[in-house]
């Protein structure tokens, strides 16, 4: 029986405007369900839409035509405003660059995205982003500023703010694009493990080869179409 699906594309169509007149076409009509606790690498040549395609998974773009559902809602077509409180309490997003804050601490970067949800009490936010450090292996360098870490150990300290409100998809933009091979090794085996032990959805876009391989579906985009879908057992 399959579990119900926590992503759902409906004839997602993505058009650019480019002048008054002539209008490209990044994605001609795609159907796509994930459920919840899968594993998915999206990859596909420069320009095939994966970033595309991801940004609308996230609610950063939309359609032009088409609809997109997130844990049971219709998100097309909420406003900015409405689509910041979703991402802020669905949604952890992780990019090629990590963008933490730099005058801000380890912990407080990572403490965050709950300050602004509000939902926690200060103590409970301090514990909670005490444990997600602990969780990507940086205990030890919470109260370090970004300046202060690698450029593996700050991407750790994003992926760690990027759960900090226990969301329900993570969304990965070239992960690991700006890593060396050790780094980026020790960030998939991070994706893997939170996979793992915490059920969590998590899709990436990757040029990466051998990790693209390790998650256990691949959905392989070509002019933003889905040439390939397919799973492995793992």
């Amino acid at each position: 029986m399959n579990k119900p699906a926590i992503l759902k594309l409906i004839s997602v169509r993505r058009e650019l405007e480019l002048s008054r007149d002539i209008r490209q076409t990044i994605i001609p009509g795609l159907s796509l369900e994930i459920e919840e606790g899968e594993f998915i690498s999206i990859t596909g040549p420069s320009g095939s839409g994966k970033s595309t395609l991801l940004y609308i998974m996230g609610g950063l773009d939309k359609p032009t035509f088409g609809e997109v559902w997130l844990d049971g809602m219709n998100i097309t077509d909420k406003n900015e405003n409405e689509m910041s409180i979703i991402r802020n309490r669905k949604i952890g997003f992780i990019y090629q660059f990590h963008f933490l804050l730099p005058e801000f601490t380890a912990l407080e970067n990572v403490s965050m995205p709950m300050m602004i949800n509000n939902s926690k009490t200060r103590a409970q936010i301090r514990e909670r982003a005490e444990m997600l450090l602990e969780k990507v292996g940086l205990k030890d360098r919470r109260d370090y500023k970004p300046s202060q870490l690698s450029g593996g150990q700050q991407q750790r300290v994003a992926v760690a703010r990027s759960l900090a409100n226990n969301p329900k998809i993570v969304l990965g933009d070239e992960p690991t694009g700006n890593l060396d091979s050790k780094s980026g090794n020790q960030v998939y085996e991070l994706f893997e493990q939170l996979n793992r032990e915490f059920n969590q959805t998590v899709i990436f876009v990757t040029h990466d080869e051998e990790f693209a391989r390790r998650a256990r579906r691949r959905i392989h985009l070509v002019d933003g179409k889905i040439e390939s879908d397919t799973r492995t057992e793992g």
